[in-house]
This record gives C-alpha cells, sequence and structure tokens, in this order.
C-alpha cells in the first residue's frame, strides 16, 4: 500500500467575530481549502482557549489567516502554537495583534496593505477634485435657490486647472494619491521627512516643509501614520496659514489634526473639510461637524468596504498560495519599518 504525504501547511484563521463571512467568499474558501489543510470555516476569535477544536488548530498551524479583530498573538499564544510560521494578514495595519515575540521567533508576517490603500487613495482623489469644483457647497446652493445660480460670477474660483494639492506623507496611500493625481493638471506638493530629494523627483512632485505645503495649496491631503512624532501635526499654526476658501482632506487618522483648532477656523466657514476620521473616532453628538455646511463628514469609509474587502482577500491567498509553494512574500511587514508606518 501506497501512503501520501499532504504537504500542504496546516492554516487556521483567526478573527474578529463576523469577519470571515464578510471577507470571504465560497470561492476563497474553495481556494483556501486546496491550498492548505485547514477547515475553512472554523475561525478564531480567540486563541486562548485551553482545549477545542481551535485549540488543536492551533497546536497545527503553520500559517495563521488574520483579518480585523485579529486576537493578540502573545507568548502564550505563540506557546500553544509551536509550528506557527508565518502570519498573513488581509487588511492594512498589523499593530494590533503582531507582537515582539512574534518577530523574535522568526516568524514571517505579510499584510494586505497595498490592496486596503487603493480605495483610501480613490476616496481622496475624489474628494480633491470635489473640493477644487466646490461640489458641497454648489449642491447646497442649488437646493437653497431651486433655480439656476448665477454661475459666471458665483463660480470665480471654482475649478481643477493647475490649483495645488498638498500631500502630507508619501505613505501607501500617498503614493498612490499621488499616482492618480498625475492625468490631471496639478501641480503636487509633498511634505514628507523620510522622502529624498530624489525620490521625491521621482514621485514628479516639489518636496517642500509642511508650513509651506500648507500656504500654497488649495487643497491639503493628510496620509501620515499614527504615530507620537505626528499627533497634531496639523496644529493651529499650519491651518492659520491655509488659504482662505481652502479644504484639508482627512482619511488619515483623527488625532494628525488638531481638531479644535481645525473647528475655528471651519465655524466662521474661512476653510472646509472633508473628514472620514476625527478625534474621538465617533465626535460626540453635539459636535458641530455634523451640521457645519462647509464639511463633508464621512463615518470612516475610505478604506476596504463591501466588495473591496474581495481584494483583500485576493492578495492575502495569493500570499498563502506563494508560503505554500515556498516563495518568499511579496508583500512582507518588516519589524524596522513598523515604526514609521500605520
Amino acid at each position: 500500500m501506497h501512503h501520501t504525504t499532504d504537504n500542504r501547511p496546516a492554516l487556521l484563521l483567526a478573527m474578529g467575530p463576523g469577519i470571515a463571512d464578510r471577507l470571504l467568499t465560497e470561492r476563497h474558501r474553495t481556494r483556501l481549502a486546496a491550498l492548505t489543510r485547514t477547515d475553512p470555516y472554523l475561525v478564531a476569535h480567540d486563541l486562548a482557549a485551553p482545549t477545542g477544536p481551535v485549540a488543536a488548530a492551533l497546536a497545527e498551524a503553520e500559517v495563521l489567516l488574520t483579518c480585523w479583530g485579529a486576537p493578540p498573538l502573545t507568548v502564550d499564544v505563540l506557546d500553544a502554537a509551536p509550528k506557527l510560521r508565518a502570519v498573513v494578514h488581509a487588511a492594512g495595519s498589523v499593530k494590533h495583534h503582531i507582537t515582539d515575540a512574534c518577530w523574535e521567533r522568526g516568524i514571517a508576517v505579510t499584510s494586505a496593505a497595498a490592496a486596503n490603500a487603493l480605495p483610501v487613495a480613490e476616496y481622496a482623489l475624489a474628494a480633491i477634485l470635489f473640493a477644487g469644483k466646490e461640489v458641497l457647497r454648489s449642491a447646497q446652493r442649488y437646493a437653497e435657490l431651486r433655480t439656476a445660480p448665477e454661475w459666471l460670477s458665483e463660480t470665480e474660483r471654482t475649478g481643477n486647472y493647475r490649483r495645488t494639492v498638498g500631500i502630507v506623507g508619501a505613505s501607501r496611500i500617498g503614493r498612490r494619491v499621488i499616482e492618480l493625481l498625475r492625468p490631471f493638471d496639478f501641480e503636487v506638493l509633498l511634505y514628507d521627512p523620510y522622502v529624498s530629494g530624489t525620490e521625491a523627483a521621482a514621485l514628479g512632485v516639489e518636496q517642500v516643509t509642511l508650513d509651506a505645503l500648507c500656504s500654497r495649496s488649495s487643497v491639503v491631503s493628510v496620509h501620515a501614520p499614527q504615530l507620537p512624532e505626528t499627533h497634531g501635526m496639523i496644529g493651529a499654526p499650519q491651518l492659520a496659514l491655509m488659504p482662505t476658501g481652502a479644504t484639508l482632506v482627512n482619511t488619515a487618522r483623527g488625532s494628525l489634526v488638531d481638531e479644535p483648532a481645525l473647528l475655528a477656523e471651519l465655524l466662521p466657514g474661512r476653510l472646509h473639510a472633508v473628514l472620514d476620521v476625527t478625534n474621538p473616532e465617533l465626535p460626540p453628538r453635539e459636535s458641530p461637524l455634523y451640521d457645519l455646511p462647509n464639511v463633508l463628514l464621512t463615518p470612516h469609509i475610505a478604506g476596504s468596504l463591501g466588495n473591496e474587502l474581495y481584494r483583500m482577500a485576493d492578495q492575502a491567498l495569493a500570499e498563502v498560495e506563494r508560503f505554500a509553494s515556498g516563495a518568499p512574500f511579496a508583500d512582507p511587514v518588516h519589524p524596522l519599518s513598523l515604526g514609521r508606518s500605520a
């Protein structure tokens, strides 16, 4: 009798409740079952249970497929997963569950941050273009008049021809926004202390200080990571430098903008804002941000939602396939880069 050895790596899904059903279609689950030894319907929400099917799967797992809400990979969890060699994260940041113990044990990590960056950049592009066309003001004016406004006199400052756009942070998303802006007639400025002049030239942008960017830009779009040194980086001095009528777009993190200072500019109508993130994440019910006519406030929808989750799943499965075939990850996460990323 011939015995065949199944060389497929053992895999366990680990993520928050309900996430797997949104992330994975039947196509994804079938592909996972073909590439790995897994129960594609067994999803661990907690990896600390000492017994049961999750504990048994964790003990054999060579790779974890994680997403939002994944439990932290503590020393105790890793002790219960002696065969673990890789974590494939089907979302952006891994800071919430990848611990120092993972790096100390040489566990390879990859994430779908590149896939998640795309819809954020698309949202930012739309916000920039709509800001230039003064879409929010025009829509409100149209609803108020219920007749055609005096377009020539009321749209003197409207338009996207040769407008200056400032990008704060050459992150994955920031770089994608720069790429998406290329077909348009914009002058693009960049502030990022980690980018060299040569790199900025290759990106096709003018590298400037943050103050210069704010003072010259009609639209300032924030794409820096949330780090101690970026907390409140767009503060009262920077906001005061922005030209009257300019728009601040924030799809990064609310903590990067000094919100009381921003409100001081928004309340009298001097500046406009498109805010997908705020600080706190959910503004209090009495916040003027909900009602200001010069603010477009959205509930953190710029990142992957709905069918965009499948793009992250596709990238994650491509990495699982590379792992199963013995190839290196196409988009690895390095511990040293985490200090400068989201």
